[in-house]
């Protein structure tokens, strides 16, 4: 475990899967989470009892991303429940796990297809980050996490690896812009990890073997293995490590 006692971490996306895995893991490192969600509330609420029962603290936010205004209501939403809490105002670590994906090649792609999968995983971390970084204290971390397929020629779901390019290219910018506070940029790349995302694919012996393959270590990830990383970025243990894309995948793109 690493200390994270005082520390306020905001995670989007987290009543589910991987986002889930890094709220839980941010908490029981100390960190007072945000589990932010989208619609789902019973899954976000399902993600706060198992915070809480393991001795951990955290709240939740609802807030639609990739429309307009998405960050100036989810941060007045942060701030509301932060006040609530009896916390200081102020945030020590962002995670960027929202997101969506549209599969088909380019000759398949709607442009709305097209606009809503670079709106949810482009554009709202960039506001989002913006609107964050007067909360940020000094030292913050900021965790995007993107893709193994922006390593790859995946053409079946095309929209989305260039909205993951333009997630890693931001990771880059911003660490170059933010070191002078001390403000670490990185982003995590994940592989085939068994969520909901892909629950229909692990559900036959053949499918599981079939992801399970891409890796060298012939499995599938778990939401923990992801988790586990993002907690080290969070942690001081990350001070010197910044603009890197740390490939989470089990080695799927070697």
């Amino acid at each position: 475990m690493r200390d994270l006692n005082g520390k306020t971490a905001l995670v989007t996306g987290s009543s589910r899967g991987i986002g889930r895995a890094i709220a839980q893991r941010l908490a029981r490192d100390g960190a007072l989470v945000a589990v932010h969600y989208h619609s789902n509330d019973t899954a976000a609420k399902e993600t706060l009892e198992a915070i809480t029962a393991a001795g951990g603290r955290a709240f939740t936010i609802g807030a639609e991303l990739g429309v307009p205004g998405d960050a100036e209501a989810l941060f007045a939403a942060f701030d509301t429940e932060l006040a609530a809490c009896g916390a200081e105002p102020g945030l020590d670590i962002l995670v960027h796990n929202a997101g969506t994906r549209f599969r088909g090649r380019i000759g398949q792609a709607t442009e709305e297809e097209f606009d809503r999968t670079i709106a949810l995983n482009v554009k709202a971390p960039f506001f989002l980050i913006q609107h964050g970084l007067h909360r940020m204290r000094d030292g913050g971390r900021i965790i995007n996490v993107s893709s193994a397929v922006t390593s790859l020629a995946y053409p079946t779901q095309i929209a989305y690896n260039v909205a993951k390019g333009g997630l890693e290219t931001l990771t880059r910018t911003l660490a170059k812009d933010l070191g002078e506070r001390g403000i670490t940029v990185n982003t995590l790349a994940p592989g085939f990890v068994e969520t909901h995302v892909t629950a229909a694919r692990t559900a036959t012996p053949e499918g599981r073997a079939a992801l399970a393959a891409y890796s060298v270590f012939d499995s599938v990830g778990q939401p923990a293995d992801i988790a586990d990383v993002a907690a080290v970025l969070a942690s001081d243990d990350s001070r010197w490590v910044t603009g890197q894309r740390i490939d989470v995948s089990g080695g799927s793109t070697l």
